[in-house]
């Protein structure tokens, strides 16, 4: 029984403060985990920076162990500042394994090292060979998460998440409702190699088409971030489709070699599992372009009895393919952590440089800055400057873009351009309704419109777009609802632990404190300032467009009550 657990995020920690994290991990693992693994009878077999081994004689020790040292992790963490919580994903699996010395190694141990790679932080994913042997015999509920294809493994792999909370949860697994209007995701598109150049050639012809078909009127489309999730994955087509909320999935697999390319793919319809349209392309690798305009308008005729009017939307591409490779790992790496969304400025550049008409490189790049400006405190000025003039160059290159309206018009909004950003702003979602971050963001400037039931609207509305989507959405939603005086629900939303974003602990504690709940929202507020010890809502407050000063009180009032420096 081999239990593997690592640190998520240790790289962005050890970047930050490489001695503080060093030394809290060696606390960490003398006074939890090695004291938690020896009780359950367990053998610490190899260590690795981040990462531990260990075996254990029983699965039923081995998950009580994981469980046991998840809690106490947990516990450890509250009060630390998110950016620098060490928080671990953990894998188990049974199995045969081979020894050397101490040391284990062979397949048992490659596959639990893969479970751990797949889960969240925080969380515990076991193999079937674990759940054979656990299943009513702990008081934990195990949600089937489908047969799974873990890399370098051959056999597929079912997996199941581990669960302890005694709090009722949302499970994942269940069955979103479905649509009036037609409904589709794109899939990852399989590669036949583990190079990671094929890997970004794949994801980002995967997230072409979703854009693409997210531009076609009457299809509502899921965002890459919870589409592309399913990445070696192995999954039931109809469970994934009922996860996503979605009547159709396109699937395929992508092979890329010297000059050539080959293409399959397929649109299913998973209420029934038929497949409505399948092709292979061969083509030379610089058709690629155009073979993207191909799938998607192919797609959509497949989608004809639903669809009768459609017509795919005129699409602006690059068709240097040297430009096109450095977009999509730019891309790729735009929306991820401070670290990597500014390593994805110069790739982006770079796609500019040799392409200065790429108008999906400049909005990119706007939204790279414009990441930077919302979600970090550190040159905001220089950010919003940079990003204005990425966006703007990509509207005059090309009018129809949605994310460099969007960028553009809630920069604008910021800036004292109020009306006009707005009214730029939604053009961008009437390019591209399917927008989900689009719908995100209108959440915040409906908030300082006034307009606050619409502003919770705008942010289901993302969610219903994006199931599994990043923890600004959270903090949106939960921004929305304060707004809207449903403190109840802002406290629940931004309670969850996926919750991210500079407000998300400001305004759980002003909520806390609307409800009465004054030493948390106190406690709330004091772990908000070890984050931000600056704050002064006086001075938040000069900085946020609101058009009604009683919008702005109602935060800033809220914010005195949980104790929050004026």
């Amino acid at each position: 029984m081999i239990l593997a657990a690592d640190v998520a995020g240790y790289s962005r920690l050890m970047e930050r403060d490489e001695e503080d994290t060093h030394e809290r991990l060696q606390k960490l693992l003398r006074d939890v985990i090695r004291p938690a693994v020896g009780s359950h009878r367990g053998r610490i077999f190899k260590t690795a920076g981040d990462g531990l081994f260990v075996e254990f004689a029983s699965a039923i020790e081995a998950v009580r162990c994981a469980v046991d040292l998840q809690r106490a992790i947990a516990e450890r963490n509250e009060g630390v500042a998110l950016d620098r919580r060490l928080a671990f994903r953990i894998g188990i699996n049974l199995g045969d394994v081979l020894s050397d010395q101490e040391d284990l190694f062979g397949d048992c141990v490659n596959v639990a090292a893969r479970l751990e790679s797949m889960t969240e932080p925080g969380g515990v994913f076991i193999s079937h060979s674990v759940y054979d042997h656990v299943d009513r015999k702990l008081p934990l509920r195990f949600d089937d998460q489908g047969d799974c294809t873990l890399k370098n493994i051959a056999r597929p792999i079912r997996v199941y998440k581990v669960c302890w909370d005694e709090k009722p949860q949302v499970d994942s697994a269940t069955p979103l409702e479905l649509p009036q209007l037609a409904s589709i995701a794109v899939l990852p598109f399989v590669t036949s190699s583990n190079d990671r150049e094929q890997e970004y050639f794949a994801e980002g012809l995967a997230e072409d088409l979703i854009t693409d078909l997210s531009k076609v009127k009457g299809l509502l489309v899921i965002a890459a971030h919870s589409s592309l999730a399913y990445k070696d994955r192995s999954i039931d087509l109809r469970r994934i489709a009922a996860q996503l909320g979605v009547r159709y999935l396109v699937e395929g697999s992508v092979r890329r070699a010297q000059t050539r390319t080959r293409i399959n793919t397929q649109l299913i319809d998973a209420t029934h599992g038929n497949c409505l349209w399948a092709e292979r392309f061969d083509r030379d690798l610089a058709d690629i372009f155009a073979l993207q305009d191909e799938v998607v308008s192919k797609v959509v005729a497949a989608l004809a009895g639903t669809l009768p009017a459609a017509r795919p939307a005129p699409s602006h591409r690059t068709t240097n393919l040297q430009a096109y490779d450095l977009f999509v790992r730019g891309r790729a790496l735009a929306t991820q952590s401070l670290r990597e969304t500014r390593l994805a400025r110069p790739l982006l550049s770079r796609a500019i440089e040799i392409d200065p008409e790429f108008a999906g490189a400049h909005a990119w790049l706007a939204m790279s800055h414009h990441f930077d400006a919302l979600y970090y405190e550190s040159e905001t000025v220089e950010h919003r400057a940079f990003a204005r003039v990425a966006a703007e160059r990509a509207v005059e290159i090309d009018s129809e873009n949605a994310d460099a309206h969007i960028v553009l018009g809630y920069l604008r909004a910021y800036e004292g351009e109020f009306e006009a950003g707005i009214a730029q702003f939604e053009h961008g979602l009437r390019l591209n309704p399917n927008h989900a971050e689009g719908w995100s963001l209108l959440a915040d400037l409906r908030v300082f419109q006034g307009r606050a039931t619409e502003a919770v609207e705008s942010a289901e509305n993302a969610f219903r777009l994006n199931p599994s989507p990043p923890g600004d959405y959270y903090s949106f939603l939960g921004w929305a609802q304060y707004a809207a005086r449903r403190y109840q629900e802002a406290v629940a939303t931004l309670r969850q632990p996926q919750a991210g974003g500079p407000g998300s602990k400001r305004n759980l504690a002003a909520a806390l404190a609307r409800l009465g709940l004054i030493d948390e929202a106190r406690a709330t507020a004091c772990d908000f300032l070890s984050e931000f010890p600056n704050f002064s809502a006086a001075q938040w407050g000069s900085t946020q467009p609101f058009v009604d000063d009683n919008d702005r009180q109602h935060f800033i009032e809220g914010y005195a009550m949980a104790d929050l420096p004026k």
